[in-house]
C-alpha cells in the first residue's frame, strides 16, 4: 500500500521530482519496468525508451537493447536545441513527442539492472535530457499485432509545448521552414543536419519508415544540393 501511494504521487507530480527521490521511487517501490510475465515481485530494472538520438547512441550502460514501439505519440521536430544541436543564438531542432491517439512512435528501450548503473544513467540522462522538461512512463509493444505490452512503465523523456516549462520549445513549422533551420544549425554535438540523418538511418535499420522525418530528410538533402549547384 504504501509503495502505491508513493508512487502514485510520483506520477502524478507535474514536475520533476529530485533525483534522489525519483530514482528512490523507481527503484525501491518497482513502479517502472514490470513485466506482465512475472509471477511475484522482485526487485525490476529500469528501462528507458529512445526516439531519437538514444537510437544510435546511449551513453550508459545497459543491459539488453530492445526495439519496439510506444502507442499514440508521433516523432516531431519542434524541440529547440541550443545546447547539443544548435545555439541560443541559432538553434537546432531536434524530436519530441506528441499525444497522436491511434499512431506509433518506433524506437529502442534499454534495459539497466544493476543499481550502480541506473544511478550513472539517470545522473547522466538528466544533464543531457536536461531541456526536456517532461518524464513520462510508458507501455512498450514488440509485436505490431499484440494487445499486451512486452515491457511496462518504461521511463521517457518529453519536451513539452509549455512555454513556461520549457522556453525552448518551437512547435510545428512547414517542412521547407524546419528542413532550412535544420540545415543551418550547428552546435557543441555537431551540425543539426547530421542528427536527422543519423536519426533516419537508424530508424531505417531498425525497420521505421517515418515519413515526418524521411519528408524533413528529403528537403534537407534538397537544400544542401541546391546549394552546392549554386556555389559550383
Amino acid at each position: 500500500m504504501l509503495s502505491s501511494f508513493i508512487c502514485s504521487l510520483f506520477f502524478l507530480t507535474p514536475f520533476r521530482l529530485p533525483f534522489s527521490l525519483s530514482q528512490y521511487c523507481l527503484t525501491k517501490f518497482l513502479c517502472c519496468g514490470s513485466s506482465r510475465n512475472s509471477n511475484h515481485i522482485i526487485k525490476m530494472a529500469m528501462w528507458v525508451f529512445g526516439y531519437g538520438s538514444l537510437i544510435w547512441k546511449a551513453g550508459f550502460n545497459y543491459d539488453d537493447r530492445l526495439v519496439g514501439f510506444i502507442k499514440d505519440y508521433r516523432r516531431v521536430f519542434y524541440q529547440g536545441s541550443t545546447d547539443h544541436r544548435g545555439t541560443p543564438e541559432y538553434p537546432g531542432r531536434t524530436v519530441t513527442l506528441e499525444p497522436a491517439p491511434g499512431e506509433v512512435c518506433w524506437g529502442a528501450a534499454y534495459k539497466i539492472s544493476k543499481e550502480e548503473d541506473k544511478e550513472a544513467a539517470i545522473t547522466y540522462l538528466e544533464v543531457r535530457e536536461k531541456q526536456y522538461d517532461k518524464k513520462a512512463y510508458v507501455d512498450l509493444f514488440t509485436d505490431p499485432l499484440a494487445t499486451t505490452p512486452a515491457i511496462s512503465g518504461v521511463m521517457v523523456y518529453i519536451a513539452s509545448p509549455d512555454k513556461k516549462l520549457n522556453p525552448n520549445y518551437l512547435g510545428p513549422a512547414s517542412i521547407e521552414d524546419i528542413a532550412k533551420q535544420i540545415v543551418r544549425a550547428e552546435g557543441p554535438s555537431g551540425p543539426n543536419r547530421e542528427y536527422l540523418f543519423q536519426l533516419e538511418k537508424a530508424l531505417l535499420q531498425i525497420g521505421c519508415k517515418d515519413k515526418h522525418l524521411m519528408d524533413l530528410a528529403n528537403e534537407a538533402r534538397r537544400i544542401l544540393s541546391e546549394s552546392e549547384h549554386t556555389a559550383s
